[in-house]
């Protein structure tokens, strides 16, 4: 007659992590304002060269103000159908308050940093024929 005995299972060894290296990682300010830059020409359908944007500091946050013009229809084209700036996004002031938290959220997705508020400051309109919905 055979008997079984328990065989012991011994466990894994647990995972090592490597040890963090000594040093830091620093985004400059420049990055950070071409990358404020790109993401709000995205969102807001504008040239990257158009945008103009600035941080201070909100209490240990970062404060952005973007400058920025803003594609608009012709006029003659709005008095012949006023329906024609929804398809721009809306009225100028519902455009950029639409487009603060998802610039906000892409800036802080891609760069780590936390913002405190964007700013969009509307410093003229340029006459397209072409149309994007946010």
């Amino acid at each position: 007659m055979t008997t079984a005995y328990p065989t012991a299972v011994t466990p894994a060894p647990p995972l090592r992590r490597p040890a963090p290296l000594a040093g830091h990682n620093r985004i400059t300010t420049q990055a950070l304002t071409s990358l404020a830059q790109a993401a709000a020409a995205d969102v807001l359908a504008v040239p990257p060269g158009q945008v103009r944007a600035s941080f201070s500091d909100d209490r240990g946050l970062l404060a952005l103000l973007l400058a920025l013009s803003l594609p608009v229809p012709p006029l003659a084209r709005v008095l012949d159908d006023p329906g024609i700036v929804d398809s721009f996004g809306g009225p100028l002031l519902d455009r950029a308050e639409a487009a603060r938290a998802p610039i906000r959220e892409r800036i802080q997705d891609l760069s780590g940093a936390r913002l405190s508020r964007v700013d969009i400051r509307i410093i003229g309109s340029t006459v397209t024929k072409g149309a994007r919905v946010l």
